[in-house]
Formats: structure tokens, C-alpha cells, sequence
């Protein structure tokens, strides 16, 4: 009886052992594809991004950490008439790197919802950036490749919002 009950409190404590040590920590990278949405939906369509990540593990249900990357949303050719006058104008791509800190929340194993909130840096002429944010769903495609959607943010006195999937990989 005694060498059953070492037997329990020993694998009980070599369980608790284990599960203190899983660590996700990890180095992502990945590409980034959206639509622009809101304000600036007419000017431009596409937004095309690569994203940086390192995140460490808290628990098992939580990762903090830092992203970063850029993003390039795609000017567009418009044409104004008015009058019999016709205007074209061509707007310049718009370009931004943001310094974010990271969460990420795994309700279930393979799925996690999140966001990053920072600072959007614009590296185009008159483009001053502004707060960042943007709340992410993802999901597991294997070990090493994570699927997600998101919405992307840089709010300045306008919004500049983007509809983005994007496929990242864990190194």
C-alpha cells in the first residue's frame, strides 16, 4: 500500500514537473494580404505586409510578447471629371512599421485569439503614423505554420484599417 501511494505522489509531482516546463517560446515570421477598408478604401486596395513576432510563454494558455514588421498599402490611380475636365490623380503608396507588444490567448490546443497594440511608424513622405492596433484570430496548420485574420489599425485623426490573412512560421 505505502510503495502505491509513493508510487501516485511521485507520478503526480513528475506531472506538475512537465507541465511547469512546456515553453512556447518562439521566433515567428510571415506574410501578410489585405484588403484596405474604411476611409482610404477608395485611394487604396491592397496592403501586402511582412510580420515579425517573438513571443514567450507565460502558461500554458498565454504568450506575451513583441511584434514588429512592414506593411505597404498599394496606391490607386483615381480620375475626377468634372465639368469636361478630366483629372487624374495617382496616390502614393502608403508605408508603415509598427513596434507593438504581443498577446496571444489559447482558449483550446491549435487556436488562439490575440492582438498587438503600439505605435505605427510611417516611413513614406507625410505619413506621421499613429496609435496601432490590431486583434488577431489564429489557427494551427501544423507545428510550425500558423494561419490567421486580423483586422489592422493605425488611427491618427483618420483611420487607416485593413482586412489581412496572413500565414506565419515558427522558428
Amino acid at each position: 500500500m505505502k510503495t502505491t501511494i509513493l508510487s501516485v505522489i511521485t507520478l503526480f509531482l513528475a506531472s506538475l514537473s512537465l507541465q511547469a516546463q512546456v515553453d512556447r517560446t518562439n521566433f515567428r515570421a510571415g506574410i501578410n494580404a489585405g484588403l484596405v477598408l474604411g476611409d482610404f478604401s477608395d485611394n487604396y486596395s491592397l496592403n501586402l505586409g511582412l510580420e515579425l513576432q517573438h513571443l514567450w510563454g507565460l502558461s500554458r494558455e498565454i504568450d506575451l510578447g513583441v511584434a514588429t514588421g512592414f506593411y505597404n498599402a498599394f496606391g490607386e490611380k483615381q480620375t475626377l471629371d468634372e465639368g469636361g475636365i478630366s483629372i487624374e490623380i495617382e496616390f502614393d503608396n502608403v508605408q508603415y512599421i509598427p513596434a507593438a507588444a504581443a498577446l496571444r490567448i489559447y482558449p483550446t490546443r491549435g487556436f488562439k485569439i490575440g492582438g498587438d497594440v503600439g505605435y505605427a511608424i510611417g516611413i513614406n513622405e507625410g505619413n506621421e503614423g499613429g496609435l496601432y492596433y490590431r486583434p488577431v484570430l489564429g489557427v494551427d496548420i501544423n507545428d510550425v505554420t500558423e494561419f490567421n485574420v486580423s483586422y489592422t489599425a493605425i488611427d491618427d485623426e483618420v483611420t487607416f484599417g485593413a482586412a489581412m490573412f496572413g500565414v506565419l512560421f515558427l522558428f
